[in-house]
């Protein structure tokens, strides 16, 4: 006899939470047959995404892939071995680095910029995935190896790139003990106020949250004296 996990259980959920609701929308909307079709197309793939997207662990994987390397999933902050040249994995170098990459640089950033906007502690929202982390470092222009650059940045992306703010961003991951890591330029986050994310991690950045941003530890505050 097939088992019938959890998982099953909510997606069955989901498809048959939709019928009901597809007869609501037909019996108490207004508008046209073909107005009241396209609601219902639109609902029934509401459903699918959800059921795809947060009922199957595939799918997050699949949506982490599709969005490296901007961003790198972590299953647990771990050390990890160099690779054989000498050189850490991009993975090791977007969690910290002693080279300055992804907004790790330990030189007091002072004076601060003014079209540096956001600051460290502060929580923003990615704009492609509407991801919302908190913001641990900041670096005035891009600093970043130049394969990932590569990856990240067609030839004429790069040129107003290289010059922007790019920003190392802690988000939650899939599991309450993952997070996934970014380094975004400016152009893709949107500041949100007085909401505080559970985020593990945090913890090894700030000392609280004073409901507008997160509150730096000693050792960041030193790092960014002006945020």
């Amino acid at each position: 006899m097939p088992q019938i996990t959890t998982t099953a259980i909510l997606q069955l959920t989901l498809l048959l939470s939709a019928l009901p609701a597809q007869f609501l929308i037909s019996k108490w909307t207004r508008g046209s047959a073909v107005e009241r079709f396209h609601a219902i197309k639109s609902l029934l793939k509401a459903w699918n995404d959800l059921r795809l997207s947060y009922l199957n662990a595939s799918a997050w994987g699949e949506w982490v892939t599709s969005w490296v390397p901007e961003v790198t999933f972590f299953d647990s902050p771990e050390e990890e071995e160099d690779v054989e040249d000498g050189t850490p994995p991009i993975e090791v170098l977007l969690q910290d680095n002693d080279l300055g990459y992804f907004g790790a640089s330990k030189d007091i950033h002072s004076p601060r910029p003014a079209y540096v906007l956001h600051r460290v502690g502060q929580v923003v929202m990615e704009n492609q995935n509407h991801m919302v982390g908190v913001i641990v470092g900041w670096d005035a222009e891009l600093r970043a190896p130049s394969k990932w650059i590569k990856k990240r940045y067609t030839e004429s992306e790069l040129q107003s790139a290289a010059d922007s703010p790019h920003y190392k961003v802690v988000f939650s991951g899939p599991a309450s003990t993952s997070i996934m890591v970014g380094y975004l330029p400016q152009s893709t986050l949107k500041l949100i106020r007085g909401y505080k994310p559970d985020i593990p991690t945090l913890d090894m950045y700030f000392s609280d949250f004073d409901g507008g941003k997160f509150v730096m530890l000693p050792w960041l505050e030193q790092i960014y004296p002006e945020d």
